[in-house]
């Protein structure tokens, strides 16, 4: 399970470095994809094979399904870290969540989650001040 925070510069090659407790589970390879709330979704192998059967299981009739398997596949990228824990975010995909100098890596459960430093503050900032009524609601769910 992928969990904490951890701020990072990303260099002028595009590298950042994944947090060494993020390494061993994440393994040698993974995929690096276009997230939601304009961040990056990093999975493991195995996660990413267990997501993509079940994203072949939507209905291709139905074109939300169609639209969102699209976004996600076609930022797809195979990634793997070099011996320094680094890995290259492609071009595309720092473009995609506004990436530039500062990052903030962090673990959500099964995957990791990239994020700008100033997304990831106005995001963190604003759910701050819903964590509560989203705790309530989620009690519903037996949750907690």
């Amino acid at each position: 399970m992928f969990m904490g925070e951890f701020r990072h510069s990303i260099d002028s090659k595009g590298r950042i470095i994944i947090p060494a407790r993020f390494r061993s589970e994440l393994g040698q390879a993974f995929v690096m994809t276009k997230g939601l709330d304009g961040c990056l979704f990093l999975y493991p192998e195995g996660e990413w094979e267990e997501l993509t059967a079940k994203l072949e299981d939507l209905p291709f009739t139905k074109s939300e399904a169609r639209a969102f398997v699209r976004f996600f596949f076609s930022g797809a990228a195979e990634c793997d870290c070099d011996s320094q824990g680094r890995t290259v975010i492609p071009s595309n995909l720092r473009e995609y969540s506004s990436l530039n100098r500062e990052a903030v890596v962090i673990g959500v459960g099964n995957r990791i989650e990239i994020w700008s430093a100033e997304a990831w503050d106005e995001f963190e900032e604003a759910a701050e001040r819903s964590y509560e009524d989203a705790a309530e609601t989620l009690t519903e769910l037996e949750l907690f």
